[in-house]
């Protein structure tokens, strides 16, 4: 597939850098439907682009990723074969980004919630503005932090914290974020282009290759866990997204009300 082919995601380049914008701003760039497809082979794509060293990976808009779409996920509910589908893109949206050697930017221009935050992770530096909301809230609308969440937050900030923030769902400011260690750095929203900016020049003037191979090195262990953890989050997804307690979090977020869950 050709980087031109794609409809839900924009590229600029700046020299040997290459720009990659999450572009549903409409939609505070949630992963359903095209972008959530496209998304999962724009890495595989984006490493074999030969005009680019260096990718930065931001959102269009005043948020970076709300995550999942409500619509998309309740539609799921006994619709195995696109369950199927979803699980096999995630999968692959995983994969995709440890398996590309390129180094990943992700500037984090606002909030990243659920998979936007599992996505945010997944690139090799992060940058966030300070007052950007971080969360992965799989828990409380019934689910499981099954979409690579779970490999993520405990090789950053370590098993007790990921714990905490996985379970309960809280949310983190970008500042926060960057003090636990959780992403690189956080900046005042007005500094953003130029740190982020100023860090893929840094990155450009190093030896391609040698970054390259020394991501891929450090990526090995990354692989081995998702590729031991990627099938059962995403089978006890499956089980949670038929439970009662999930179309109850789902229902209180559209009603605006504290949900009642049962364990069913």
């Amino acid at each position: 597939m050709s980087l031109a082919d794609y409809k839900t995601l924009k590229f600029d380049r700046r020299g040997r850098i290459l720009t990659i914008t999450l572009n549903l701003p409409d939609t505070l760039n949630a992963f359903a439907g095209d972008l959530h497809t496209e998304f999962s082979k724009v890495f595989i794509d984006a490493a074999e682009d030969p005009d680019s060293d260096i990718i930065v990976l931001t959102g269009a808009g005043r948020a970076f990723s709300a995550g999942g779409d409500l619509d998309l996920i309740e539609s799921l509910r006994g619709n195995a074969p696109a369950f199927h589908r979803s699980i096999r893109e995630a999968k692959r949206l995983v994969f995709s980004m440890l398996d590309c050697e390129k180094p990943v930017i992700a500037k984090v221009n606002g909030d990243a919630i659920g998979l936007g935050t599992t996505v945010m992770l997944f690139c090799d530096v992060a940058i966030a503005v300070e007052s950007a909301k971080i969360a992965d809230p799989h828990v409380p609308i019934g689910l499981i932090a099954g979409d690579g969440g779970a490999i993520m937050w405990p090789q950053l900030i370590g098993y007790a914290r990921a714990k905490h923030y996985l379970l309960t769902g809280d949310r983190i400011t970008g500042k926060a974020a960057a003090e636990m260690g959780l992403i690189h750095q956080a900046v005042p929203a007005d500094q953003l282009d130029a740190v982020v900016d100023a860090y893929a020049d840094k990155l450009t003037g190093l030896p391609a290759q040698s970054l390259r191979w020394t991501k891929a090195t450090m990526n090995i262990p990354l692989k081995q866990l998702a590729h031991s953890m990627m099938d059962v989050g995403m089978a006890y997804e499956g089980l949670a997204s038929n439970t009662d307690d999930h179309l109850e979090g789902i229902h209180a977020i559209r009603e605006r009300r504290k949900p009642v869950f049962k364990g069913k």
